[in-house]
């Protein structure tokens, strides 16, 4: 199994690259990778045919379908014109210019033979998937509740990021509003009325869930918090920022009563910079710091392999984890709002790729389950259905089993696994950094919501993405396949034929992790329990930015009269400024069953009247208001008699 890995086609991407540093001849690059490619294939799909489906054998296929074509293409125009030339030696002039025709179309057939196989290597894209049909079980004291906490002054839009004026500063990433930001997080997160009440609650529902009871926090249980540092070779590229850091080990300590000794935080497979360590050392000097410089320490693997892949096929996998993990009673996972080339969105379950990849020398023989495994820019294993490395980790129980809360820092986003941050397009971004954090219990939803916003923003027409795709560039969110994951983690009846999760082979096959759906639009950006029409994911807003705070109780003032209904009703409610508007009547069975308006509306007072034509049961209102990228949502029963 590990020469097999050895063989994989990352490898075949090493070389590539290595080649092309040595500024060797396009031509030679291309006859190398083809003929590693040709023979990898017959040495791995002769003995056995039905590795042909295998990703890497799929990433294989079009290089050296591509190189076959060339050498037959480029065979038979030497041939023919060699022909040619006898007989045009021989003065046999017709049958030389029959010969010189059939060359031409063989030299033809090699180019448009090539790039057509080339071609068929490019970049297929996903439409968007129906919105509002959830799967799996919600979970969370709120089931299924993702906390959106959006403050554009967190950051400043005029940051740089150069040498002097990096994202990471003080000055560009406000550490009293990212401290706002989390505790204002926890507290919707949790009902909470104080940040201590809050995590009162989520120890509480954490410890219930895993038999424990209904208890707290309790003194010297150890917590071990995985960020993301995969950005370290530049300064300007992104990482965990160290405010989140920060604000959460002060939450902790402060808060919560932990004791600096029970806290270990980093990225395993990462050491953390002074970047990160300076300013957390300062404040919290008895944490235990991952990594390899002054005051780090190293991020000691299990004895023995506890993760066991649930794939069936010779690529299965073993590996040991921190030993860090196995100790805690709880787990705290951080990942950056960004994409990734191979996965399509990097979130929570990528972000553990740094605890497994930490002891083999990274990630490699994970890389295959991903929907590009070798970042060709083509999802080549981009069905639905097959086996992803994603669910075994979000369901083992010292990863996802563990981890009591998720928290995507999207204070900063980027567009692959470690490099600078971008500005984002849509509403309400504007043009400015996503300046956000979002929070959930539930891994599942929080993934898929953070797959929503990721795949809105990055198509193939982004400024700073484009086609054809790179390991550098591309729309990956929206490669085939990036939400397989989510889908199979949501219900085991989107499980591979065959295959059963069961990431500790002890015989305890996973049920469902979370919920999973996709929102009704990228503008409403609703979820089924936003919408009153399922158990699904509810996505649950909330600002620090006091104009926002003002601006989202417009919906607040509706009123319906009269209420219960007999015949005819009105709805009347005020906005403070020019709104988005989105009115629309639910029939008691959750169905839409009218929509009173969706458009721009001016500031003022308005109002709709309903007939319910006869109808009668308990409907549901849902007032929607968006204005300067603020959104506001509420509902209202309307009963009908």
């Amino acid at each position: 199994m590990k020469n097999s890995r050895l063989l994989n086609f990352p490898g075949k991407e090493k070389i590539f690259s290595f080649l092309k540093k040595l500024n060797i001849p396009s031509r030679i690059v291309f006859l190398v990778v083809g003929i590693l490619s040709t023979v990898w294939m017959l040495i791995r799909v002769i003995p056995k045919p039905s590795r042909m489906n295998y990703p890497c054998m799929k990433a294989a296929m079009p290089v050296a379908t591509s190189f076959m074509s060339y050498l037959i293409g480029i065979t038979g125009f030497t041939f023919l014109f060699r022909k040619a030339r006898e007989r045009f030696y021989q003065a046999r002039y017709l049958w030389a210019g029959l010969f010189v025709f059939l060359g031409l179309i063989a030299g033809i057939w090699t180019i448009v033979s090539t790039d057509r196989t080339a071609k068929a290597a490019q970049v297929t894209l996903q439409s968007p998937q129906a919105g509002n049909e959830p799967i799996g079980t919600a979970k969370g004291i709120f089931p299924g509740r993702v906390v959106w906490v959006y403050d554009p002054n967190v950051t400043d839009e005029n940051c740089e990021n150069v040498t002097g004026d990096y994202w990471y500063l003080d000055a560009n990433t406000d550490q009293d509003l990212v401290k706002a930001m989390l505790s204002k997080g926890l507290r919707n997160l949790s009902g909470g009325a104080t940040d201590a009440e809050a995590w009162t609650n989520i120890f509480k529902y954490f410890n219930e869930n895993h038999g424990k009871g209904q208890t707290g926090y309790q003194a010297g249980e150890k917590i071990a918090i995985k960020i993301n540092l995969n950005g370290q070779g530049h300064p300007r590229n992104i990482n965990t920022s160290p405010q989140i850091c920060l604000a959460i080990l002060d939450q902790l300590v402060n808060i919560v009563g932990v004791a600096q000794t029970d806290i270990s935080i980093g990225d395993p497979a990462c050491a953390m910079n002074n970047i990160t360590y300076n300013p957390l050392n300062a404040a919290f000097p008895d944490v235990t710091y991952w990594g390899y410089e002054s005051g780090r320490v190293q991020a000691e693997p299990t004895a023995s392999a506890v993760l066991f892949s649930s794939d069936d096929s010779d690529l299965r996998y073993e590996d040991v984890l921190p030993q860090a993990y196995v100790d805690a009673a709880y787990l705290i996972n951080i990942p950056v709002f960004k994409k990734h080339h191979r996965a399509g969105i990097s979130l929570g379950s990528k972000n553990h790729f740094g605890s497994l990849g930490a002891y083999t020398g990274g990630a490699w023989h994970l890389h295959y389950s991903l929907p590009s495994p070798d970042a060709s820019g083509e999802a080549v294993n981009g069905e639905y259905g097959v086996y992803r490395c994603f669910v075994d980790i979000m369901g083992h129980k010292d990863l996802g089993g563990k981890t009591m809360l998720y928290l995507v820092d999207g204070i900063w986003g980027s567009v692959n696994w470690g490099h600078p941050p971008v500005k984002w397009r849509m509403e309400p971004f504007n043009d400015d950094w996503p300046s956000s954090l979002f929070l959930s219990q539930d891994p599942v939803a929080i993934e898929s919501v953070g797959y929503d916003f990721l795949y809105n923003e990055f198509d193939e027409n982004h400024p700073t993405e484009g086609l054809p795709a790179t390991d550098d560039k591309g729309p990956f969110p929206r490669f085939n396949g990036t939400d397989d994951f989510l889908h199979q983690a949501a219900d085991p009846a989107n499980w591979p034929s065959g295959i059963s999760y069961d990431p500790e082979d002890d015989g305890s096959v996973l049920t469902s992790l979370g919920t999973h759906e996709h929102w009704n639009n990228a503008n409403a950006r609703k979820y089924s329990r936003n919408l009153g029409t399922g158990n699904g994911i509810e996505l649950y807003y909330t600002s620090t930015n006091p104009a926002d705070i003002a601006e989202h109780q417009l919906a607040s003032t509706a009123t319906i009269y009269p209420n219960p209904v007999t015949d005819k009703t009105t709805i009347q409610f005020e906005l403070v400024k020019p709104s988005l508007v989105f009115l629309e009547i639910y029939s008691p069975e959750g169905k839409l069953v009218q929509t009173l308006n969706q458009g721009q509306m001016k500031a003022g007072s308005h109002q709709f009247s309903w007939d319910p034509e006869g109808q009668s049961g308990l409907y549901i209102g849902r007032l929607s208001v968006t204005s300067g990228g603020v959104h506001s949502n509420k509902a209202f029963k309307i009963r009908v008699q």
